[in-house]
Parts: C-alpha cells; structure tokens; sequence
C-alpha cells in the first residue's frame, strides 16, 4: 500500500497538463481584459458614427 502511494506521487504524467491548464486560464483572463478595454471604445464609436449618420 505504501508502495502504491509512493509510486502515484512520483508520477508526473498530468503534470504537463496542469501547465496547459494553467497557460490557457492566463490566456483567458488575458483575452477578457483586453476585450472588455476594447469593447468600450468600440461601443464609444459605433455610438459616434450613429450619431454622425443622423440615427
């Protein structure tokens, strides 16, 4: 039993994947940030042409 414990905390196989895990959610929160900060200007121009065009 020990054996088996110590074998399964040796294991390194998800390891790899817990980096992948870990580089997608930076990523993601990175993307989000950047989408937000941008979508408020948009929003901003989108308006200013609508009102340029008389809407």
């Amino acid at each position: 039993m020990i054996m088996t414990m110590l074998r399964l905390l040796r294991d390194q196989k998800g390891q790899g994947m817990v980096e992948y895990g870990l580089i997608l959610g930076l990523v993601a929160v990175v993307v989000v940030g950047l989408l937000t900060s941008m979508g408020t200007q948009l929003t901003v121009k989108f308006q200013s042409i609508v009102t340029a065009l008389g809407g």
